[in-house]
């Protein structure tokens, strides 16, 4: 069933999006956020031209499971009319409940083909996709920014602006420009000043790893939403730290190691499951097993030992072997625990 995702964005309640990563938000990390309080997911980005071309990977990153609502599916492309045909398409086979459009993504393959951030040199352009897809579809367009394509172009409100007029219901700003990539700090009085010029939800992107971090960007923002992307990875109970943050709760500590391997060997069972070939997913796993090991010790080694892994199982028999030594504290970084003496 459909939901309003724009009920949600009313309020004083802020509601927690997980971004739309390539290779990162794909269904079962959705869910997985999900279980730990993210109040909406959106779906790793797709080319509109793939999706028309019926290209079976990029229709697989449409598919989601009903627990996953609410969802957004995030398109992109440079070609106004392919962009409303390719969101008709996602609205009459898929039926997310709203369409975002990226105009974010500063990768350069993307970009090279005016899409994602490429966009933001052209805001006429800007304003006929915007316009094309909110015609397609009766879903809710939203859109997801970045502050300009360079410090020249720099006018997060201003693109805020086009994107509205032309008919977004909710406007995501990362505020960083497409050249400072992931560099630097991100701007959040750009977001509080885009809050203020926007009459539609504005939700804030960018710097959120703690719970804290949710807190203080809404804030000093005063933003509807709050959207989680690079923090989340190997984290997923950041969802849950920043809902207890944003609701003056205490914020409940990161997972211990036993927890941690169970929460990543459910999150690798699942990807099998979703990706068919197990071996292939495994491979394809990788990334994530290296985000869950940040912090421990001789996390590095822990991490360059499960690249070498190809099966589930060969996954688990290394995971236990070092949650058998980090118990008995015989790893580097870790004292000697002493053995109590019984009398």
């Amino acid at each position: 069933m459909v939901v309003n995702i724009l009920e949600l964005l009313e309020g004083s309640y802020v509601p927690l999006y997980l971004a739309p990563q390539a290779g990162v938000s794909e269904s079962p990390f959705r869910r997985l956020c999900r279980q730990f309080g993210a109040d909406v997911v959106v779906s790793e980005f797709v080319s509109a031209e793939g999706i028309l071309r019926g290209n079976e990977r990029t229709l697989d990153y449409l598919r989601f499971a009903e627990e996953e609502r609410p969802i957004g599916v995030q398109i992109f492309g440079a070609d106004p009319e392919r962009m409303g045909e390719a969101a008709a398409f996602v609205h009459e086979t898929f039926g997310p409940d709203f369409i975002d459009i990226n105009f974010g993504c500063p990768v350069k393959k993307v970009v090279k083909r005016n899409g994602g951030s490429g966009c933001l040199r052209d805001l006429g352009l800007v304003a006929r996709i915007v316009r094309a897809v909110a015609d397609a579809s009766p879903l809710p367009t939203t859109v997801k920014i970045r502050s300009g394509y360079d410090q020249q172009s720099r006018d997060p409100v201003k693109i805020g602006l086009v994107c509205q007029e032309s008919g977004a219901r909710a406007v995501t700003l990362h505020p960083r420009t497409r050249t400072e990539m992931y560099s630097g700090k991100a701007d959040w009085e750009e977001i509080r000043a885009l809050k203020a010029a926007l009459q539609v939800p504005v939700i804030g992107n960018g710097d959120i790893r703690t719970g804290e971090d949710a807190a203080a960007m809404r804030d000093r923002t005063g933003c509807d939403g709050i959207m989680i992307a690079r923090g989340s990875h190997g984290d997923p109970w950041l969802f849950r730290q920043a809902r207890a943050a944003l609701s003056g709760d205490p914020i409940p500590p990161d997972p211990d190691v036993e927890e941690r391997f169970r929460i990543c060997l459910e999150h690798a069972e699942n990807a099998v499951m979703y990706g068919g070939d197990p071996q292939r997913a495994v491979i394809e796993f990788r990334k994530h097993l290296g985000w869950y090991m940040k912090g421990l010790p001789a996390g590095r080694e822990l991490r360059q030992d499960l690249f070498q892994a190809k099966s589930l199982d060969d996954v688990r028999s290394r995971l236990e072997g070092y949650r058998r030594k980090h118990l008995k504290g015989r790893l580097p970084g870790m004292e000697p625990r002493e053995t109590a003496i019984v009398s």
